[in-house]
């Protein structure tokens, strides 16, 4: 073990996560210079009994490691077998599996840092009526296990944390990695305001869309939902309409930011909506695509022109159909993922990697500079 590292490093992948925690491995290996069959991998498990039950096991000893377990609790892609019949596993499956593991390192690892790209429970944030606060819940859990750190991205409403306020808890954005995916999938945007507008969907995303806005000097423009709180259909108040604050669209491009695209209702009235205010195309940030719902209103809406592109960060389990959707793209957080292990494993600080604004904006004239260049070019021929 080098002597700057805080601990032997080993990172843990819950089920579902192989793919995503393989990409993380080569990125380490390649930076660190280990080769062949080496690997910061651990080998865990959680095998289950007939009646669904379930344990935690590590196949190897991780006393004295610096570990970082990544969990998608939203991966329904992966199954188990209960009283013989195949159940896909919930986001309360996932979770239980995740504290086994940390059960079975049983206190003798140094540090335990947990990366839950999306959080458990993170919409019930907050308490309305008698209900209760399972994501408040869920992150004193882990602290009272042992956990040091608990990073997530994106989180539903990052004031959470104060239900852990003497823990390490990062919430994470990936404004850089989106541009980054915009300006590479659709090389024609002009990131100008006179030609780009942020929208944001609602009242709870406007923090997101002022980043965006702000970083790129563009004009910013919002909707509200009006909702019916006299009833609740599927666990929410129905929306009854969104309504529009912002400067005229005629003729421009936009970009919707938002944290989740659930079951895709709201991001396809929105653009219905921009649309009828004149936007030309419409492009939608989102960190975590779950379409709840299946593909079928987006594959609708692609072929009748009120969306563009669809982005979505490989943080949470998508379906192969989705991947193969002409209007999807996938922004891929592996790199960064694998940067912040990196980093806080040599105990620095991830400020930097928190604020890309430097990266964003060498980008931005990067893109600029390359549109300029092929217009001269064209003019020229």
């Amino acid at each position: 073990m080098k002597q700057s590292q805080f601990g032997e490093l080993s990172v843990i992948g819950m089920r579902g996560c192989e793919s995503f925690v393989n990409q993380v491995d080569y990125y380490l290996k390649d930076w660190r210079r280990h080769g062949g069959d080496d690997t910061y991998l651990v080998d865990v498990d959680c095998p289950r009994f007939g009646t669904g039950e379930a344990k935690g096991f590590l196949h190897e000893s991780l006393r004295g490691h610096d570990v970082y377990i990544i969990c998608d609790t939203f991966n329904y892609g992966v199954t188990y077998k209960m009283y013989g019949q195949e159940v896909p596993m919930s986001p309360d499956d996932h979770y239980a599996d995740l504290k086994r593991i940390i059960a079975a390192i049983a206190g003798k690892a140094r540090r335990i840092t947990v990366i839950m790209p999306m959080l458990y429970e993170g919409r019930q944030h907050k308490r309305s009526h008698r209900e209760s606060l399972d994501c408040a819940i869920m992150l004193q859990e882990l602290v009272n296990m042992g956990v040091a750190n608990i990073i997530t991205f994106d989180a539903h409403d990052s004031r959470i944390s104060n239900a852990i306020p003497l823990s390490g808890f990062d919430d994470v954005r990936p404004t850089y990695q989106m541009i980054k995916a915009l300006v590479r999938n659709v090389p024609d945007i002009v990131l100008d305001k006179d030609e780009l507008v942020i929208i944001s969907p609602d009242e709870g995303a406007m923090s997101r869309c002022m980043y965006f806005a702000s970083v790129l000097g563009l004009e910013i423009g919002m909707f509200y939902k009006r909702r019916n709180y006299s009833i609740i259909v599927n666990g929410r108040n129905p929306i009854e309409a969104h309504e529009y604050l912002g400067k005229d669209l005629t003729g421009k491009d936009v970009i919707i930011v938002d944290d989740m695209i659930s079951s895709g209702e709201s991001l396809i009235d929105v653009a219905m909506q921009l649309k009828e205010r004149g936007a030309k195309r419409i492009f939608a940030f989102t960190t975590f695509g779950l379409f709840t719902d299946g593909l079928a209103k987006f594959d609708k809406a692609y072929a009748e022109g009120l969306i563009n592109r669809v982005f979505t960060t490989n943080l949470v389990y998508r379906t192969p159909e989705l991947l193969e959707r002409e209007w999807y793209v996938e922004v891929n957080m592996c790199k960064y993922v694998s940067y912040i292990i990196d980093t806080l494993n040599h105990d620095n600080t991830i400020s930097e990697l928190l604020d890309p604004v430097k990266r964003i904006h060498k980008l931005v004239d990067a893109h600029k500079k390359k549109q300029i260049s092929q217009m001269r070019m064209e003019f020229e021929n």
